[in-house]
């Protein structure tokens, strides 16, 4: 407990604590790909005034009598990959998450076995950068449970979630940084509205970082990597969307 938060509190100074060294190591992030779109937008800007003075907020959380009548599947609602489609014709019975990379402890977890550890539910709103939103219920393991459990290394800085989802055959990949990580409205969920999370949704397990647009909320988890940089990951912007040169990699709100 105290080496993870002696990294949140690394992270969320960082205006503070660490300016210094960033001047003084402009050029090595300069030539990082995950650091290069923030110095050319207003992204890293913000991003650092978020983590200054807001870390620790919560997103609004609503009763059920608010929940949409409706929720729409965005993106894809059904991975094409054979290994995919075995385990959702046997309703996802042996298949498990793997969580790696910076930890001391890889974990290889069944979808029975995180339903037994302690959940969160929470019924929040899915703002979508296409301009909708909508309100639904979630229920899952919270992220931070997962990486107590997996020991992350003190060397880690990013969670990366590996999908089974493609797009142009190119698998579907998102992350977050350890603040968002270990927000403790971030759950990896397996329930929407009460009943198991549907495949449009994204079954058997989806990403809930609820402070932050849709795009980053991957479906289809399949796999959840510690990381030092971003740099190795795609073109090293840190997402799928992010690295096609349309979306920011932080997408707080």
């Amino acid at each position: 407990m105290t080496d993870r938060l002696s990294r949140r509190r690394l992270l969320t100074g960082l205006g503070l604590a660490v300016s210094t060294p960033l001047l003084s190591a402009c050029d090595r992030l300069g030539q990082s790909p995950a650091f290069r779109g923030f110095l050319g937008t207003g992204e890293w800007l913000s991003y650092r005034v978020q983590r200054l003075i807001g870390a620790s907020a919560m997103a609004t959380e609503y009763p059920q009598s608010q929940l949409s009548p409706q929720f729409r599947t965005n993106g894809n609602t059904r991975p094409a990959s054979a290994e995919y489609q075995r385990h959702a014709a046997e309703s996802f019975t042996h298949w498990h998450l793997v969580i790696d990379g910076l930890v001391d402890a890889p974990q290889s977890l069944s979808l029975a076995s995180l339903r037994r550890m302690p959940a969160r539910t929470q019924i929040t709103r899915h703002d979508c950068v296409e301009g909708w939103s909508a309100i639904g219920q979630w229920t899952g393991v919270p992220l931070a449970a997962l990486l107590d459990r997996a020991q992350l290394h003190p060397d880690a800085r990013f969670i990366v979630f590996h999908c089974a989802d493609d797009f142009r055959g190119t698998q579907y990949y998102e992350s977050i940084d350890l603040v968002d990580a270990f927000h403790p409205q971030t759950i990896l969920a397996y329930g929407m509205n009460g009943k198991d999370l549907p495949m449009g949704h994204g079954a058997p397990l989806r990403l809930r970082v609820e402070r932050q647009l849709g795009y980053k909320h991957a479906k289809f988890v399949m796999r959840v990597e510690a990381v030092r940089s971003l740099d190795t990951i795609g073109r090293g912007r840190g997402g799928y969307w992010e690295d096609q040169g349309d979306y920011d990699w932080y997408a707080g709100i």
